[in-house]
């Protein structure tokens, strides 16, 4: 271990994600679902300043709200702080200091990229050396999302979401994105889709225990192809999210009123993602939304997963 040669702050920084596409399979005796995802790291970045101390502590700041986050152990981050001390033996704390930028419980695995983010900084603070391999390793441990948080880039995603393979996609997407003023439970959300799929069991068809991700989502990604995208476009949890949250429904109606190719519920919701079909349009978008006065950020995918960065 060469922790006395380690700077004495370490700056990382991860992104968030959208869930291009997602199929959720059927419900598993452990109360779990296995899915298929296209994920896609977008150009809204969560920042982990890394510090020395004897402990292990948290503050947040940043452009949202973050006075209803906990700060104790329940915390994903001081998580990924504290497994990479047990797996390094490393026997003193860290102080982090974490921006804010990606909506919480917004469905855009902001807490996954806090907890990527900690454990690239803490690696390199306390020089614990520990190869991408097992740092990856770490990362599956600590949830489903924290493992693409951590490889960025565009990727499927299928076991609970940490079984990654890269996919190639040519080019750069122009994403707006529309932040709600509330949060969304991701086991709620899973739970109002098994209710969804019980009380129209007779309509649809049953959800596979193995799902995959369709291949046209694989070839319009690699052709770079906007358009191509926007008609594949597709996530399993958008139903039972607008059955909970019904207002939802008329913030997808204004954005593909307004020019937007598509928009989906990312992920477990509330975020609105909508894609453009170039820069100009997505340009657009953004000021007709906001126009409506709702808080909306334009970002670009997919981009790098954590890296560190230097102030």
């Amino acid at each position: 271990m060469t922790s006395a040669a380690a700077p004495k702050v370490v700056h990382a920084r991860a992104p968030g994600k959208i869930n291009v596409f997602l199929k959720v399979g059927s419900l598993l005796e452990d109360g779990y679902h296995d899915v298929a995802t296209a994920y896609q790291a977008v150009s809204i970045y969560e920042e982990v300043r890394a510090s020395a101390a004897d402990d292990f502590s948290v503050n947040f700041g940043g452009s949202i709200d973050t006075s209803n986050l906990t700060t104790d152990g329940s915390n994903l981050a001081i998580k990924a702080a504290t497994l990479l001390a047990r797996r390094a033996g490393f026997r003193q704390g860290v102080h982090l200091e974490i921006e804010k930028h990606v909506p919480i419980a917004g469905g855009m695995g902001g807490g996954s990229a806090d907890a990527a983010a900690t454990l690239l900084a803490c690696d390199a603070l306390w020089g614990t050396d520990l190869s991408r391999e097992e740092l990856l390793d770490l990362a599956t441990q600590l949830g489903s999302d924290v493992p693409f948080a951590f490889t960025g880039g565009t990727a499927i995603g299928t076991g609970r979401g940490d079984q990654l393979s890269p996919a190639l996609a040519k080019g750069q997407f122009q994403w707006v994105l529309a932040f709600a003023d509330f949060g969304m439970s991701t086991p709620t959300v899973y739970r109002e889709l098994d209710l969804h799929r019980d009380r129209h069991s007779q309509d649809i068809f049953p959800a596979a225990v193995q799902p995959q991700v369709d291949a046209n989502v694989l070839q319009a990604l690699r052709a770079g192809d906007p358009q191509m995208l926007a008609e594949v476009l597709h996530n399993d949890l958008q139903a039972p999210a607008l059955h909970l949250e019904p207002k939802l429904a008329a913030v997808i109606e204004l954005g593909e009123e307004n020019g937007a190719l598509a928009g989906l519920i990312s992920g477990s919701g509330p975020t609105v993602a909508f894609l453009a079909a170039d820069l100009d349009g997505a340009l657009e978008l953004q000021i007709a939304l906001s126009a409506a006065r709702l808080t909306v950020v334009r970002a670009t995918g997919p981009v790098h997963g954590a890296r560190i960065v230097g102030d």
